[in-house]
């Protein structure tokens, strides 16, 4: 019950430590090309890129191609492609995901 010593409730809600613990080598990864993209570019610049959902699709396309040709790290900046992939992924997904909410709201 909601009011005895101890009680959380929290059953049901979104489990965040299984991503962030369990995929927390994957995400340190994909923060290192986050890091190198803010020292190329500015931090978060990335959300004002124009046309960004079919410019970041076809980034991580070009880095699937990369590593379908054999190269396993970005020449650039030196991780691996399919972490540059996944930063790609999730820059997609997060203006996709904005773009609904702004949806939602206006």
């Amino acid at each position: 019950s909601a009011n005895e010593p101890g009680s959380k409730l929290d059953a049901g809600k979104v489990r965040v430590g299984l991503v962030l613990d369990g995929f927390a080598r994957a995400l340190w990864e994909v923060s290192r090309v986050g890091t190198f993209g803010a020292t190329k570019y500015t931090d978060n610049g990335w959300m004002e890129v124009p046309n960004g959902i079919a410019r970041y699709h076809d980034a991580a396309g070009r880095h699937d191609l990369k590593i379908a040709m054999g190269e396993e790290y970005d020449a650039d900046s030196g991780v691996l492609h399919l972490a540059h992939k996944a930063w790609n992924v999730l820059a997609e997904l997060d203006l996709i995901l904005r773009e609904k909410e702004n949806d939602v709201s206006n």
